[in-house]
């Protein structure tokens, strides 16, 4: 299995990289988990666009699906013809909010798309085994971890602590976790993890590797996140960029 980042800003677009959107494979199938602002170009870059399998939307934030809305015109409109629907896996309400955003008018999507409605559960998408559950965000959201030949890749999605981020990431290999808050200040509550608490996350669910990301530079700097990580987890912590692959 391998995980490919093509975006990590967190919740807009950052100076040097575009929204949530990360590629996972495994015997030549192709998963995208999000879809955000900016990174179809990204997709471009790391990959062939066409080449995608299937869609999970962990939930209905622009910079976690906004591309699933662009990229209609790929599907739709190649010149060599239509590509076939894709399976997309996102919370209900999928369709009408993609529709709206690409057509003023709502137009139906479901030519290049085919939704399957998220909740709490394990299930196969192609050769993984997918496993989601809400967690602590503002609207429904689900973490994700990914299962494949005994390798687990946990992902958080956004979300503030919560038992269920725990259980998702229980011993995972790698556990890909937003950090988008500083700690040591007052936050929104029930929205966002710090540095810290991405950190005893990962302490807590015993995972191999902690990989950070969703940061915002805009709100606090990368080393003080990473030195909250680092102070909570004593495993290996590590900041995503555009383009890096982790192979499991």
């Amino acid at each position: 299995m391998r995980l490919t980042v093509l975006g990590c800003a967190g919740s807009f677009p950052g100076p040097e990289s575009a929204c949530s959107a990360y590629l996972v494979e495994a015997e030549g199938f192709r998963l995208l988990i999000d879809f955000g602002s900016g990174s179809l170009s990204a997709l471009q870059r790391y990959s062939d666009m066409r080449r995608v399998d299937a869609i999970l939307l962990t939930h209905l934030h622009c910079d976690h699906m906004l591309d699933a809305c662009t990229y209609v015109v790929v599907r739709r409109y190649d010149p060599a013809g239509a590509l076939p629907p894709l399976p997309v896996y996102a919370p209900l309400g999928a369709a009408e909010r993609i529709a709206a955003a690409y057509s003023t008018e709502g137009e139906p999507v479901d030519d290049v798309y085919t939704f399957y409605g998220l909740q709490p559960g394990t299930f196969p998408i192609g050769p993984l085994t997918v496993t989601v559950d809400r967690v602590n965000h503002p609207v429904e959201t689900y973490g994700v971890r990914v299962e494949h030949n005994g390798r687990v890749l946990a992902y958080s999605s956004d979300t503030a602590p919560c038992e269920a981020l725990l259980r998702l990431a229980a011993h995972a290999d790698l556990f890909l976790c937003e950090a988008s808050y500083q700690d040591g200040v007052v936050n929104p509550p029930d929205l966002h993890l710090t540095g810290g608490e991405a950190g005893e996350a990962a302490t807590k669910a015993d995972v191999g590797r902690l990989l950070l990301t969703h940061l915002v530079p805009a709100w606090a700097s990368e080393a003080s996140i990473v030195e909250a990580a680092t102070a909570a987890y004593a495993g290996p912590v590590e900041v995503v960029r555009p383009g890096a692959r982790y192979d499991l």
